[in-house]
């Protein structure tokens, strides 16, 4: 969720990003890397969370959003709104993100002046019945003038039912300065929250929409839309072609033309155009595949690089590995690079031929255009060209399956 709402920053080209966490929260801070964060050692409440960043804009003298990380859905359109309206003639210091409400909800309650201004944020908590009537509610979003939202910081009191610091009430002291707020309205859709596994898959389930209906409407053809599953950085192509249950996970990228068959699994691939991927294959991050390549049914690949028409069609794995352009790895395949403790690299060289059911054991070269001949175990480099085979010589008894079935049968029979 939180990589959502970064996304949308990145697109304003702010030029100061901070995340607040609780002391805990490791896996934020990773996942938020490079960006800073800020920690705030006790949950006193979302003004004291704003201040925990302070030091983090000292001498900035820009504007400032400050959002949340459970509200993924918001669009980068309406946080344009909100600056357009604070570059308005009248220069509001504040612009707080509304929204309006079919029914009476647990959102704080936004307070409009006879003149349209924002006089006050009532926190549903602290709302009277004639307020809590009112359906103009608070979405948490908001936009500051920076010089000014840290000297209001500062004059935040915890005067309420939860003894707690509210960001919103620097709206009344921004106004008991006779400073300006304004409201801009949003869509209830994309400003729900997240605050529990309920709320998290309704959430999903309005991203995946989006998703869908924007790499349907930027040319991508998907057979079963409803059935394909997006991360929130996916980059598609036009004259994509995705086929139905394909989930293309964090960091996946497809160019033009590609296509995606039915029920594969993708993750942190480049995939490039005229390149045919699945049914039934699994791409692994760090993997780069060429043009016009193939990789085919029950394929995994990890770490690694098909180059432009080389071919994997099915049964194999490919881990930590350079397959040359036009190489063909036959079904069975496996490079084996991993010993218990280290991962080692395999190279297969232009136009090379691995036969079926062959182990290439890491580290290892096979030449541009070498073959390798069906069931053999490489564990030394191959020359370009050259044949190589590794296997038992085949014997043959005439007449053995013969005699092997009358004892066995005689054997049954006692």
């Amino acid at each position: 969720m939180i990589n959502h709402v970064l996304n949308l920053i990145n697109g304003l080209n702010a030029e100061r990003i901070c995340v607040v966490v609780a002391p805990n929260h490791k896996e934020v801070i990773e996942a938020v890397h490079p960006v800073a964060t800020a920690i705030q050692q006790e949950a006193l409440g979302t003004a004291h969370a704003a201040k925990a960043a302070k030091s983090l804009y000292e001498g900035f003298d820009g504007d400032i959003f400050i959002l949340f990380g459970d509200t993924p859905l918001i669009r980068q359109s309406t946080l344009q709104a909100m600056l357009d309206r604070r570059m308005a003639d009248d220069s509001p210091d504040i612009v707080v993100l509304g929204m309006r409400t079919k029914e009476e909800s647990a959102y704080g309650r936004l307070v409009l002046n006879q003149n349209g201004y924002l006089d006050r944020i009532v926190e549903v908590r602290d709302a009277n019945a004639e307020e809590r009537k009112n359906n103009l509610c608070n979405s948490g979003v908001m936009l500051i003038n920076g010089p000014k939202l840290f000297e209001l910081l500062e004059r935040v009191e915890n005067k309420n039912s939860k003894s707690e610091y509210y960001l919103t009430d620097i709206v009344a002291l921004l106004r008991a300065d006779k400073g300006l707020a304004a409201v801009i309205e949003g869509e209830e859709s994309e400003l729900q929250g997240v605050n529990d596994r309920v709320d998290l898959a309704a959430a999903e389930a309005v991203f995946q929409n989006q998703a869908r209906l924007a790499a349907m409407a930027a040319g991508v053809t998907m057979i079963s839309p409803d059935t394909v599953f997006f991360s929130h950085d996916v980059e598609v192509g036009q004259d994509v072609v995705i086929e139905p249950n394909v989930i293309l996970g964090p960091g996946t990228i497809i160019e033009k033309g590609a296509t995606i068959r039915a029920f594969s699994h993708i993750e942190g691939a480049n995939i490039s155009s005229g390149a045919i991927v699945g049914p039934y294959a699994r791409l692994r991050p760090g993997t780069e595949i060429g043009p016009s390549a193939r990789i085919g049914n029950f394929v995994e690949v990890k770490g690694s690089v098909v180059e432009a028409g080389a071919k994997a069609n099915h049964l194999a794995y490919i881990g930590d590995a350079r397959v040359g352009a036009e190489a063909n790895i036959g079904a069975g395949t496996i490079t084996c690079n991993y010993d218990g403790f280290h991962k080692y690299f395999t190279d297969i060289g232009r136009g090379a031929f691995i036969g079926s059911n062959s182990a290439l054991v890491a580290p290892v070269k096979i030449g541009d255009g070498a073959i390798v001949g069906a069931g053999s175990t490489i564990t030394k480099d191959v020359q370009d060209n050259a044949l190589s085979l590794e296997r038992a010589p085949q014997s043959s008894h005439p007449k053995w399956a013969i005699a092997f079935r009358s004892r066995k049968t005689r054997e049954k029979d006692k």
